[in-house]
């Protein structure tokens, strides 16, 4: 099961309450609060899709730019020091930043999931 939504280059996110009997999400990836709900799936995607084209109206008509999620750049912390470390010497002796060696390990690891 896959839970999360996409919209117009926005990310929402899928949950459900037992307890009131409905689906609801929010916009990941982004300061701005935009949420969403439905009691069924159909319910919940145009509301997801309403609440994205409503903040994309309020963004235009008072004039501001509209959040986007995902720009490409990220402070990546390790939790061990000799990993930071290990890293940086591997990227060194292979004539590369620090920054391409962990993108290079990630498309090398999404491939891996999406093969």
């Amino acid at each position: 099961m896959n839970n999360i939504m996409n919209y117009k280059g926005y990310v929402g996110s899928v949950e459900f309450s037992e307890a009131d009997g409905i689906f609801y999400g929010k916009v990941l990836g982004i300061r701005s609060l935009i949420s969403y709900e439905g009691t069924n799936a159909q319910e919940l995607v145009a509301d997801f899709h309403g609440a994205v084209d409503d903040y994309l109206a309020l963004c235009e008509e008072e004039g501001t730019t509209p959040e986007t999620a995902y720009k490409g750049s990220l402070n990546v912390r390790f939790k061990n020091v000799e990993t930071h470390r290990r890293a940086a010497i591997y990227a060194l002796t292979h004539d590369q930043s620090l920054n391409s060696f962990i993108e290079e390990a990630v498309e090398e690891k999404l491939q891996l999931v999406h093969a």
